[in-house]
C-alpha cells in the first residue's frame, strides 16, 4: 500500500470562505468513490491556527505505484487539483506501508 498525503497552503490574501475555495474543497471531497484506485480517502480543513500549519489536508491510500499513477492522471483528480492551482501551493509525500 502507498499512503498519499497532500497539504495545501492558501496564498496570501485568500480566505477559505471564498466561493472558489469552497468549490475546490468540495471537488476533492467528491473524489471519494469516484476514482477506483482510492483504497481510502480523507480530506478536511485544518482546525488549528498555528503559523506553521497548512490549511487543507488529504490523506489517502492506493494499492501500488500503478494505482497512484492512475489516480494522479484521473480526469476528476486533474480537474480538482486544477482549481487549487489558482490560489494555493502544496506539498506531497507518498510512502509505502
Amino acid at each position: 500500500m502507498i499512503r498519499h498525503l497532500v497539504l495545501f497552503k492558501l496564498n496570501e490574501g485568500v480566505s477559505r470562505d471564498e466561493p472558489r475555495v469552497q468549490a475546490a474543497a468540495r471537488a476533492f471531497q467528491e473524489l471519494a468513490g469516484r476514482i477506483p484506485e482510492l483504497e481510502s480517502w480523507e480530506c478536511a480543513w485544518n482546525i488549528t491556527d498555528r503559523p506553521i500549519a497548512y490549511d487543507f489536508a488529504i490523506n489517502s491510500s492506493v494499492a501500488d505505484r500503478d494505482a497512484l499513477k492512475n489516480y494522479a492522471e484521473h480526469p476528476a483528480h486533474q480537474a480538482a487539483a486544477g482549481q487549487w492551482r489558482e490560489f494555493a501551493t502544496w506539498v506531497i509525500a507518498d510512502y509505502e506501508f
